[in-house]
């Protein structure tokens, strides 16, 4: 177990006691202190392995019987090994046996694999700074605290602050493609103090101690601050954020070589605490087994129970069980000691109806059907060369049971490519939608908004222009980057993870201001007259999504310092001077409305006690270690007031190729969709429109801070709007229910727009007395609304919502999908996850369960393949039961004519070799690939997908048919082959069959007839099939010829010898087993006839009512012209 070496201590500066580490960089002691306690830390040994050779198999087995069914079966097995029972315990521990075992080598296999990979890496080479000279070493043996060098394009080997880089500039570029997918540049800065040690020798003479917090997963967080020390003994403070953390398995880009002090090794790294794994979710399919278990369960104990009874009431009259032929039965001192174990030996004969071979069955069914995701070439993408990727195999079926869609907007329904459109200075509008216009570098403008024809200052055009080409974090690619300035676009390569930035400078360098990069914190521009401005970049005000902005603190050159800050306008407008803000939120709102993505874009002058002041606030919040966020978050909120609003942009961001194709499918299949998204309501509104979740007829209702009004008695207000909904709607549904002459023709649609604070007041309101009542009403309008916006989500809501819908009465199953790391919350939350693989990031895939490309590969894979996992795992799961049902009832049944003695009526090969031979490939075959409806109708009739809703085929009415047809072919079975015994002489010399004859006669049609069952219920051929199935009745006929056709030294009783092949010497019983499948089936297939007849019938019937009212339609449009 890994230790966490430091407890808990008073840091200086913060408020509170905080549990974090302390690394002494190269292992040495600071100035004035003689002695350190040394540390107990994780050594950087990877582990990722389950088991080792001692434990795996105590491991395994304890795992493995923590499932129900095989603790089970285990006991079942205990109780035939001690008490006397009919069946040998071969029976029930060769099948158990084979589950295990096959469990365990595929367990153990794949922990060799992560063995193997783990041997790998611990066993590779570094290079560590020791007594100011370069040792080779095994990379499991690094420390916390020490020195290692890492060369370009080697992977980090534990997560390391960077000390120094080849590169002047104290930076290094890295790739996280192993972390997060992300195969971008990113960029790492070095500590200033330490960025010019460029040698071992000067790496090695570093004196210096970090403090930061103990290991967490997130791998976009680290809050941590570094003591250097000089030639005095007074240290030099300077705070440590992700932007200084390397992480184990991200790799050197384009730096020549990096020194870096460990601070988390092994298990304790980023990487392997993301690797631990997620919560399981369980299928609606698993929670249906569960229930069918109990059944047949109470099945079994019931059997049991009559059985023990019935013996001893037959025991009791003396004329039956005192026969002749027998000796007389000893009355038992201790009958309740013999009734309790004859009850368990009628456990043991009866325990086949339990399937436990079902479990791996459906694991494999699970394991291999997962593939038909990967495989399909529809959603596989040529340009990344990538496809869809399945995280579980568990969910498979759930993707058929989907009732709510929750969607992300920006990248899941856009492109997230972002074009720069236009925007607006000072109220006047410019367009850059006409190239040939352009004057002094702008586009002659088409018409301000409040304006005609007019234009702002000059400066104040080129102070716009030149906050966008600051107020970001855009870098330019290494190898694109020229020696020289130039106005040549295609020389430049930007990164960022945000494409706005980009589309922003990209903006401004189309109206003549250029960003050319960084150095040495200064910032470089191009102006219009292709001079190079340059700009002291003094503090960056990260993004983040509560806030909703960012800004950075530049130095001019000419001396005079400005703070410079872009946002969405609900966070910007309120913290500005008033000047122009009406002319540009006019401006704002008409271009939401127009679909685009808007930022307002505002600045402030300091002056230089002003900086001093937030300079002092800011690195003061930054050296903390307890909250750090909130601190920072507070001290942003008082630098980031009193701004001037210059002006505003608008991004175009195109909705996604078939997009609104794919929501109009998921609407006609049934499913609801919900937009989530934190974009402003008339940007999200636009976007809905076109992606057709609302129709040009659909009545919007609206819950946002416009309808809710004056802060004063918002509540009251929101309750009013809530009623007024609510009563609303249900008048709609009454009128759509009484039915007017023309209801056919159209059916009134209402669609429901929220906000994030409207949502919080509904969530979490003033009066917690109003919470139920508000929620209730609430949930109730969206269910009744054919689709929901939600705008202005936080990353929290937008999970809140989720949990929400999710628990409402009936536990409808919700789908999530996403891009971006704000949808990870959403994503794990949901019933099944789905990630895009986007452009913000691979979070959102990594953390989902099935990843995608583009939003339109959702339609196939819940409408196809998900219909088709759910209808080939349900179908499963009842003939497993069916099948054994048919297998045990017999059974039951024989004890009533052989004194309730606890014969058997199979062979013990037969009882062992059921489950696990002759019945179970024909099933896995068909659950992999039969299609009941063929992918071709699922991809047009999106409707079919309403007949398998609400978990329709594993229902009680289902598997109470199902049921009763397994007990009427079990009831054929055994009184069809009891007429036809009972004839004293069936064979042709006039010998006489005896009970075990009469047992594989009955095995015999129960095999021929559950296979031919499952052929007559395949629609769908393959070469696989005729294989199995056929395969299998071969396999059955050769194994009962060969078993009994030889003497078995190993076995005492020859109970079987010849009995399989004597019996086929009689006319009577090939008659009786054709005669006895054919009537067994009858039910089904006159049942399967009739369902044929009705659908088809109904189709007609569709066609007419659709002609007729087609024809209905253009009467009354002629009636109107």
């Amino acid at each position: 177990m890994c230790l966490h070496g430091t407890p808990c201590r008073w840091c200086s500066g913060d408020d509170g006691r905080v549990d974090s580490r302390t690394v002494y960089v190269g292992h040495r002691s600071p100035p004035g202190s003689d002695t350190h306690i040394v540390q107990k830390f994780c050594s950087n040994r990877i582990v990722s392995s389950k088991y080792t050779l001692w434990n795996f198999l105590p491991k395994n087995l304890f795992e493995q019987f923590r499932r129900i069914a095989n603790f089970y079966f285990l006991i079942i097995f205990l109780v035939q090994v001690i008490v006397d029972t009919p069946t040998s315990p071969v029976t029930s521990g060769l099948p158990l046996f084979f589950v295990i075992t096959v469990t365990a080598v595929k367990q153990g296999y794949e922990d060799w694999l992560r063995h193997k990979a783990d041997k790998e890496v611990n066993e590779s080479t570094v290079y560590v700074v020791e007594n100011k000279k370069l040792v080779e070493k095994e990379c499991q043996v690094i420390k916390v605290g020490d020195i290692v060098q890492v060369t370009e394009d080697l992977v980090f080997p534990c997560d390391l602050i960077l000390l120094s880089t080849s590169r002047e500039e104290g930076v290094c570029y890295v790739t996280t493609a192993s972390l997060d997918g992300e195969s971008n540049h990113k960029t790492y800065y070095a500590v200033s103090d330490t960025m010019k040690l460029s040698t071992d020798e000067e790496v090695g003479a570093v004196n210096a101690t970090i403090e930061c917090e103990q290991p967490q997963s997130d791998l976009y967080k680290f809050v941590g601050r570094m003591h250097i020390y000089g030639d005095t003994h007074e240290p030099v403070a300077r705070s440590l954020g992700p932007e200084n953390l390397l992480l184990k398995g991200a790799t050197l880009k384009n730096t020549k070589k990096i020194y870096g002090v460990a601070v988390y090794t092994g298990m304790e790294t980023k990487m392997a605490l993301n690797y631990q794994g997620k919560s399981q979710k369980r299928s609606v399919v698993e929670k249906s087994i569960n229930s069918f278990l109990l059944v047949y369960l109470f099945l079994l104990l019931s059997k049991a129970v009559v059985c023990t009874t019935l013996k001893y009431v037959w025991q009791t009259k003396f004329f039956l069980d005192e026969v002749w032929y027998n000796r007389p039965v000893k009355k038992d001192t201790n009958q309740f000691l013999h009734m309790f174990t004859d009850f368990l030996s009628f456990m043991v004969l009866f325990n086949f109806i339990i399937p436990v071979s079902m479990y791996v069955t459906v694991e494999m069914q699970k394991f291999f059907g997962s593939f038909f995701i990967s495989w399909d070439e529809e959603m596989y993408d040529e340009k990344i060369q990538e496809g869809a990727l399945v995280n579980t195999s568990d969910l498979n079926e759930e993707l058929g049971q989907v009732e709510y869609v929750f969607t992300d907007k920006t990248g899941t329904l856009t492109e997230n490519n972002m074009e720069f459109i236009e925007c607006c200075i000072d109220g006047y509008r410019y367009s850059h939608k006409d190239p040939f216009t352009e004057v002094d570098g702008f586009c002659s403008t088409d018409g301000p908004i409040t304006k005609l024809y007019g234009r702002a200052e000059k400066e104040r055009e080129e102070l716009f222009l030149r906050a966008l080409c600051l107020c970001h974090t855009v870098e330019i690619n290494e190898e694109d980057q020229p020696d020289r300035p130039t106005k040549n676009d295609n020389c430049r390569t930007y990164i960022s993870s945000s494409p706005d930035e980009i589309a922003l400078v990209k903006g401004a360098e189309k109206y003549g201001f250029s960003f050319i990069g960084r150095e040495n914190n200064y910032l470089k521009i191009q102006n219009r007259s292709n001079e190079t401005e340059w700009y002291q970049l003094l503090h960056i005000l990260n993004f983040d999504p509560v806030r909703r902005r960012m800004s950075v603190i530049v130095k001019m050159q000419s001396g005079s310092i400005v703070l410079i800050c872009k946002g969405a306008d609900s966070s910007i407008i309120p913290r500005v001077k008033q000047d122009h803000v009406e002319e540009i939120k006019r401006h704002v709102e008409c271009n939401a409305l127009d679909g685009y993505r808007t930022l307002c874009v505002a600045y402030r002058e300091l002056e230089q006690d002003e900086y001093n002041v937030m300079d002092s606030q800011l690195n003061e919040a930054k050296l903390a270690l307890h909250e750090r966020d909130r601190k920072m978050s507070e001290v942003y909120d008082t630098i980031e007031t009193d701004m001037q609003l210059i002006g505003a942009t608008a991004v175009e961001d195109k909705l996604q190729e078939q997009a609104a194709e794919t929501i109009e499918a998921l609407h006609e299949a049934g499913i609801k969709v919900w937009v989530l998204t934190g974009d402003k309501m008339e940007t999200a509104k636009s976007t809905c429109y076109a992606s057709r979740l609302f129709r040009n007829d659909t009545e919007l209702l609206e819950l946002t801070t416009k309808t809710t009004g004056d802060v004063d008695r918002k509540e009251e207000r929101l309750h009013e709007l809530l009623r007024e909904f609510h009563k609303t709607l249900m008048q709609g549904i009454t009128n759509h229910r009484q039915g007017s002459r023309k209801s056919w023709m159209s059916v009134k649609e209402y669609g429901l727009i929220i906000d994030g604070s409207t949502l919080s007041l509904i969530l979490n309101p003033e009066d917690d007395r109003q919470s139920t009542q508000h929620r209730m009403l609430f949930l109730q309008i969206c269910q009744k609304c054919t689709a929901v916006l939600c705008c202005r989500m936080a990353p929290l809501q937008k999970a809140q919502i989720v949990r929400m819908v999710k628990n409402t009465k009936g536990r409808p199953i919700t789908l999530s999908v996403g891009d971006g790391a704000n949808d990870v919350s959403m994503i794990l939350e949901a019933h099944v996850g789905i990630g895009i693989k986007g452009k913000e990031g691979r979070q959102a895939a990594r953390n989902s369960d099935y990843a995608i490309l583009k939003f339109k590969h959702l339609r196939k894979l819940i409408l196809v393949h998900g219909h088709l996992f759910y209808v080939r795992i349900a179908h499963l799961v009842q003939y497993f039961f069916y099948k054994n049902l048919c297998f045990i009832l017999p059974q039951f049944l024989y004890q009533f004519f052989c004194g309730f003695s606890q014969q058997p009526l199979y062979d013990a090969a037969y009882l062992t070799m059921y489950n696990i031979c002759f019945t179970s490939l024909p099933i896995l075959a068909y659950s992999l690939l039969e299609q009941r409806t063929s992918i071709e109708r699922l991809s047009t009739e999106f409707k079919l997908y309403k007949n398998i809703s609400n978990n329709a085929l594993l229902q009680w009415k289902p598997f109470l048919y199902w049921t009763s047809l397994g007990l009427y072919e079990g009831l054929v079975f055994f009184f069809g082959a009891y007429s036809v015994i009972r004839n004293s002489a069936l064979g042709d010399n006039g010998q006489v069959f005896g009970n075990w004859t009469f047992g594989t006669l009955i095995f015999t049609i129960l095999v021929f007839t559950v296979t031919v069952k499952l052929a007559l219920d395949t629609r769908y051929w393959t070469w696989l099939n005729h294989l199995v199935i056929w395969g299998s009745l071969a396999f059955y006929v050769f194994f009962s010829f060969f078993w009994g056709g030889i003497i078995w030294p190993f076995i005492k009783q020859q109970r079987m010898y010849f009995v399989f092949a004597h019996m086929l010497t009689s006319v009577s019983v090939w008659l009786t087993i054709i005669l006895l499948i054919f009537v067994s089936l009858l039910p089904d297939i006159l049942v399967t006839v009739f369902k044929n007849s009705r659908e088809a019938q109904h189709q007609n019937v569709n066609c007419s009512s659709t002609v007729l009212l087609l024809s209905c339609k253009f009467h009354e449009s002629n009636h109107i012209i």
